[in-house]
């Protein structure tokens, strides 16, 4: 069943990227298609982060995760570099984790 499932996966990987070769130019220069393009990656990426942060096997969680998120989101607020966003939010993180 596994094999299965990576067997599929791995395809479908493979025709994604080879048919991303095969479009036609004339539509990547749409400015719709420019514009959706330059946003997916964050809206992706902020996806990723609520589903890592707030997500378990049974529902949405309030965790030491969910307050090192908030002060990361502070931090970068505020334009910390992101060596420091990165620093404080698990110092904030591991700080929780001893309480």
């Amino acid at each position: 069943m596994i094999w299965t499932a990576i067997i599929a996966t791995s395809f479908i990987a493979f025709m994604l990227k080879y048919l991303g070769q095969a479009v036609p130019a004339r539509w990547l220069e749409n400015a719709r298609i420019q514009k959706f393009a330059l946003h997916l990656p964050t809206a992706l990426l902020a996806a990723l982060v609520a589903v890592q942060t707030l997500g378990n096997q049974k529902g949405i969680v309030f965790d030491a995760r969910s307050v090192a998120v908030l002060v990361a989101g502070v931090a970068l607020f505020l334009k910390a570099p992101f060596p420091v966003v990165v620093l404080l939010a698990a110092l904030t993180s591991a700080g929780i984790h001893q309480l």
